[in-house]
């Protein structure tokens, strides 16, 4: 992969290295069934989802949660994804593609907004903790944006240059948060998004997590 010892991919979690769509729309599911609402096809979550998430609530309900409606819907979001995120797996290649970057000398790590002491050992569980410089997961209430998160985790990494760091991640707030930090970023049609929907932030979409990391690769050449 090239001899750019200093480039640098932070990855995000949910939906990039960790598959686990289905688990999202069943808990997205189990949530929106506590007040009534209509359940989603994976395509039309793709068309709507945003961050912060209670907008996308907004989107679905023609107006924003009250405060106990989004604290139930969360809560209840993340007791069924715990349930169900047991049959999830990492996605395709992930393996050799960490082990790949790794090998050729250069740097990754894990930015995510689920909370952190549950992303520590689920990232630890797979083998692949050796492979990050850092594993950071949320602390704080849950679902904001990534922008400040990806200052700070960049921050607290030494010696890896912004300029030259990819952000890969499968929602438009992965590339929103990237520019904020002044890294690049690749997002992945595999997770949250339409193509659509990633294609109008303006940087490169890609539909494998193997063409992200090629495509990292050119990024911070």
């Amino acid at each position: 992969m090239g001899t750019h010892r200093d480039a640098h991919i932070v990855w995000d979690w949910n939906g990039t290295l960790f598959h686990d769509v289905d688990a999202v729309i069943g808990a997205t599911n189990a949530a929106f069934a506590e007040l009534g609402l209509q359940s989603l096809t994976l395509e039309r979550y793709r068309e709507l989802y945003c961050v912060p998430v209670p907008k996308f609530y907004e989107r679905l309900m023609g107006r924003l949660p009250t405060e106990a409606e989004w604290e139930l819907m969360d809560a209840t979001f993340h007791r069924y994804y715990t349930e169900h995120r047991v049959r999830c797996a990492l996605a395709k290649g992930v393996a050799e593609l960490l082990t790949g970057w790794s090998s050729a000398g250069r740097s990754q790590s894990i930015l995510s907004m689920y909370g952190h002491e549950d992303l520590v050992p689920l990232v630890r569980g797979f083998g692949i903790e050796s492979h990050f410089l850092r594993v950071d997961g949320r602390t704080g209430p849950s679902g904001g944006g990534k922008s400040e998160h990806m200052v700070r985790h960049l921050g607290a990494l030494t010696g890896v240059d912004p300029a030259r760091t990819v952000v890969i991640g499968d929602a438009a707030d992965d590339a929103l948060a990237a520019r904020h930090a002044g890294a690049r970023a690749v997002l992945y049609t595999g997770g949250s998004h339409s193509r659509a929907s990633l294609e109008a932030v303006g940087v490169p979409v890609v539909d494998t997590l193997a063409e992200a990391v090629e495509e990292a690769e050119r990024l911070a050449a």
